[in-house]
């Protein structure tokens, strides 16, 4: 989420897209807004946990790639909260 060439608009594309493809896989029925959070929230919580582990991802499709793996955590963690 750090790198320059995403934009906020860029951002909120792709963590729309993102939030839609993470909603799709775990098979919840989300609005675009929510998506749009998903996708956003979970690309930090993604970038944060994977930079832990020296794995980084750059540009569109590594903002993509974890903005789903961070929004599948989300939700994952949403349900185990509601549980």
């Amino acid at each position: 989420m750090n790198d320059a060439s995403i934009g906020w608009i860029a951002a909120i594309i792709i963590g729309g897209l993102a939030g839609w493809i993470a909603s799709g896989l775990m098979k919840t029925n989300t609005g675009l807004f929510l998506n749009i959070v998903l996708g956003i929230i979970g690309a930090a919580i993604a970038s944060f946990l994977f930079g832990m582990l020296g794995v980084s991802f750059g540009g569109w499709i590594g903002y993509l790639i974890a903005g789903v793996i961070g929004a599948c955590i989300v939700i994952g963690g949403v349900r185990a909260v509601q549980r």
